[in-house]
């Protein structure tokens, strides 16, 4: 017998934001009807490499009123204007694990971006994915994860879109290093494929996303940006996708082939030297030489005026003006996100939260703002002081910046402590700064970015895991020197922590991860217990770099690691990580308890129409799963329950993979509720023979609890 619960989720399945787009399909159709093929060329063509106000850019047509698009990265806040804030980067928004503040945080940075006049930002991303742990650019996105991606991906688009700016889901796909990524091939099995780095793709579409972005790497041996597996058989066919792709920046390499393929725009419409022209006037020519049919050129276009109409871009958008201050009140959620993603990885005689203390002494130039100014480098393409994004294009200028070292004195102020500040990464300073204090907080990062800039020698990807300017040094004189250490580390993504936690005078570990211009302010948030930590890891730290089973390599990749990245591999050989993915302590304590699994899951494949995000019954809701949680502590906290599906052993998949989470604010002794909603994809494997979703015949076992490795409660059922 079904659930209430149930009956009401299937009554409501598959219910993503839903745009019109019958409605901008007409509306496209009836302006394509008064289009030269100059003007069709002119909507597809980027006019070239700073040719206009916006990193791209195409022409304005005037006899249907399209005015000139403007495309802006980047995935967290507007590049190169000057009066918008910089969010937290998405590994950081990943961390919280907060469906709403993700939402909330797609819908302030596209009230930011329409307000300078921006039509198309350039992003969110789900490419990489994050399989190799020192890959330069993962902390752009939402972990190691594909559910954990897919679903940041969701709530974003739909909270940009919402705005009626233009969301772009990139990279696809399979750009998972900088090294080499312009000449390397990404050489993948299709279950591979799809279980993994296509998921969040979907979940993105399923959310109506208007834009994809196509990468620079081949798929296995064809250019993303000419390749019609990925473009056409996949994203436009099996996932019904109705907007269109572009290439990312010079990521074109053909006339017509790309055409062919599936592409529908490119950016910047030439290299950066003005060179490498292939569309514009060529592609013209290749029109008119039936290389390229005019059926394909027109569907272009209607795919780019639907996604401009769908969203409501011809009535009343703003003119681009990239010097207008839009901040608002934004920051409410770059605080709260800033805060909300800090982990707690370590926490020994309850050293935190801080009590008065009546001496801190504060160590390492992570502490302070960059002595040179908080935007003093192009791109944030410097590791100088304290850290809140990585580099590349997608960065944003911080609209100000609240340094640990300042939050932490205005807070000492208050409560009479007294500050000693040793801004440097040099051991031997240490030891004036920190002797006699109640506590040391040593503060190291770890940096990465895109791979056009190097930065202390790293070119785009990580050298390797270890913290930079010498910090295990540095925390090791620390620990020489304080009883009781802190370790605040900002990071872009793993650091191999052994040599800290070997020393016994370090209580805490305070992963603060990206926190952007809020830094100092989300900090002492936690450090103070004004409000308990409940970040979790997006991502595994391991023991050792090597545990990953994964790397960046000089050539091709030829991905043979599967479907086991990240935890997946972990589990699969039973290697112990140092912090599982999912993982992060609290101020106060969770139970767990009366877990009820409920539906009847159909064994066989997808057989539902195509939708925005793949057959129909794949988003359909087939089982819940729910849990009771009860804050058994005497603080107010916030608990993510997470949910591991186990397949029927004859699926092969990984021994558990996130298919669920929900984050609880509980007062002390309060309960609630963990609804988890099993859709029919959830419990789906690719099947490579078939090209389509299949529920495999078995036992599915629904795991609960606190973390990848901590699982509290479990129930199964079997497929029919």
């Amino acid at each position: 017998m079904r659930s209430p619960i149930l009956t009401a989720l299937l009554a409501t399945a598959s219910a993503a934001a839903t745009l019109d787009w019958t409605a901008a399909y007409e509306k496209a159709n009836a302006s394509l009807a008064k289009l030269s093929l100059n003007d069709k060329v002119a909507i597809v063509s980027g006019i070239g490499w700073d040719k206009g106000p916006c990193v791209g850019n195409t022409a304005a047509v005037s006899s249907i009123s399209y005015p000139q698009l403007c495309l802006q990265d980047g995935p967290l806040g507007v590049r190169f204007a000057t009066g918008v804030n910089a969010f937290v980067p998405g590994i950081h928004a990943a961390s919280t694990w907060d469906r709403a503040l993700m939402r909330e945080r797609g819908q302030f940075m596209a009230e930011e971006t329409k307000g300078v006049g921006v039509h198309v930002l350039l992003g969110p991303v789900a490419g990489p994915l994050g399989k190799n742990p020192t890959g330069g650019r993962n902390w752009e996105g939402f972990g190691a994860d594909p559910y954990l991606q897919g679903i940041a991906m969701a709530e974003t688009i739909e909270g940009m879109q919402s705005v009626g700016v233009q969301a772009n889901a990139k990279h696809y796909i399979l750009n998972e290093q900088e090294l080499n990524r312009e000449t390397m091939s990404s050489n993948i099995d299709d279950r591979t494929l799809h279980e993994l780095y296509l998921w969040p793709f979907a979940d993105a579409v399923h959310s109506d996303v208007v834009s994809v972005m196509c990468s620079y790497n081949k798929i296995n041996g064809t250019w993303a940006c000419e390749n019609p597996y990925v473009m056409d058989t996949i994203l436009k066919q099996e996932l019904g996708f109705q907007g269109y792709i572009m290439t990312d920046w010079n990521a074109q390499h053909s006339t017509s082939p790309a055409a062919t393929a599936g592409l529908d725009m490119t950016m910047p419409g030439s290299d950066f030297n003005g060179g490498s022209i292939f569309w514009g006037s060529k592609l013209a020519q290749a029109v008119n030489s039936r290389e390229v049919p005019q059926a394909r050129l027109d569907d272009m276009v209607r795919r780019i005026l639907a996604a401009f109409y769908v969203l409501g871009q011809d009535t009343g958008y703003p003119a681009t003006n990239l010097a207008a201050n839009v901040q608002g009140t934004h920051k409410t959620n770059i605080r709260a996100m800033a805060r909300d993603g800090i982990v707690l990885l370590k926490n020994d005689d309850n050293i935190l939260p801080l009590k008065q203390p009546a001496k801190l002494g504060l160590v390492g130039s992570a502490a302070v703002v960059n002595p040179q100014g908080m935007n003093s480098c192009v791109d944030q393409g410097c590791n100088t002081g304290a850290l809140g994004m990585g580099w590349g294009s997608g960065t944003a200028s911080y609209a100000s910046f609240s340094a640990p070292d300042a939050a932490i004195k205005a807070r000492a102020q208050a409560d009479g402590t007294q500050i000693s500040l040793s801004a440097s990464d040099s051991t031997s300073g240490v030891g004036s700064a920190v002797n006699g204090a109640d506590a040391a907080i040593v503060f190291i990062t770890s940096d990465s970015g895109e791979g056009y800039i190097t930065v202390e020698n790293n070119a785009g990807d990580r050298n390797n895991l270890d913290p930079w300017h010498n910090g295990n040094e540095l925390v090791k004189a620390v620990a020489a020197a304080n009883e009781n250490v802190i370790v605040v580390i900002h990071a872009v993504g793993p650091v191999i922590l052994e040599t800290i936690l070997a020393q016994p005078n370090v209580k805490a570990i305070v992963w603060a991860g990206l926190p952007a211009q809020e830094n100092g302010n989300a900090l002492v948030d936690i450090l103070y217990g004004d409000t308990s930590p409940s970040g979790k890891l997006p991502y595994t730290i391991a023991k050792a770099a090597s545990d990953y089973g994964t790397q960046v390599v000089s050539g091709s990749d030829d991905y043979k690691e599967g479907l086991y990245v990240d935890y997946r591999k972990f589990d699969r050989d039973e290697v112990e990580p140092r912090y599982e993915f999912g993982y992060g302590l609290s101020y106060t304590s969770f139970n767990y308890s009366d877990i009820f699994v409920d539906g009847r899951p159909t064994a066989g494949p997808a057989t539902g129409d195509i939708i925005s995000g793949g057959r129909a019954d794949l988003w359909e809701t087939i089982i819940t799963v729910t849990v009771t949680v009860t804050n058994t502590g005497d603080v107010q906290g916030a608990e993510v329950a997470q949910l591991y599906v186990s397949f029927p052993e004859s699926a092969a998949t990984p021994p558990k993979q996130l298919r669920g989470f929900e984050k609880l604010a509980l007062e002390p002794g309060a309960s609630d509720i963990a609804a988890f909603n099993i859709r029919r994809r959830d419990i789906s494997i690719w099947d490579v023979a078939e090209k389509e979703w299949v529920v495999p015949e078995g036992t599915f076992t629904f795991n609960v609890g606190a973390s990848s490795r901590d699982i509290r409660l479990s129930g199964t059922l079997e497929s029919v």
